[in-house]
């Protein structure tokens, strides 16, 4: 399993046994507080330290992006994410880590949508997210989608601490 990987499974525990918490303290209290950021503080901590090292590893990794060659042009495959009555469609490219994973979305897409024709490239995370920086609409990158809901957003995606 590569490091990126293995870097999201724990944010995402970490995450997940934080909501769990969230839940049970909001049973018995209207807010979170900061008694509870405090008692949280160390687990909230190591998930910014996990979450700004996904960060890094998006802009250098490569990854494997799928494009539609059903059209006369091939076109990236990108995921909507914004509410249909909304003017603007605000999207993610699905982007994975591996061949299994990418095999994965592209069965789940032809179940979706069709016998379409797919296409994988291999890409940096940069690269794919500088190809997109003109587009408004464009939010991030979504890793291993549609298997994980892990969302990097384009402006998280670098290579420098500051």
């Amino acid at each position: 399993m590569s490091e990126l990987k293995e870097l999201m499974e724990k944010f995402i525990e970490l995450d997940e046994d934080l909501e769990e918490k969230i839940e049970a303290y909001l049973e018995t209290a209207d807010e979170i507080d900061e008694k509870f950021d405090k008692e949280n503080e160390e687990q909230i901590d190591e998930m910014g330290e996990i979450y700004h090292e996904i960060e890094h590893k998006v802009f250098n990794e490569e990854f494997i992006i799928v494009f539609n060659q059903s059209g006369e042009e091939k076109e990236v495959v990108a995921l909507i994410i914004s509410d249909e009555d909304e003017e603007s469609e605000e999207f993610v490219i699905p982007v994975f880590t591996d061949e299994e994973e990418a095999n994965t979305a592209i069965a789940e897409f032809k179940e979706q949508f069709g016998d379409i024709d797919f296409e994988c490239e291999k890409k940096v995370g940069s690269e794919i997210v500088a190809d997109h920086s003109d587009d408004e609409d464009f939010i991030g990158l979504a890793v291993n989608a549609p298997q994980w809901d892990f969302v990097i957003a384009s402006e998280d995606v670098h290579d420098c601490c500051e």
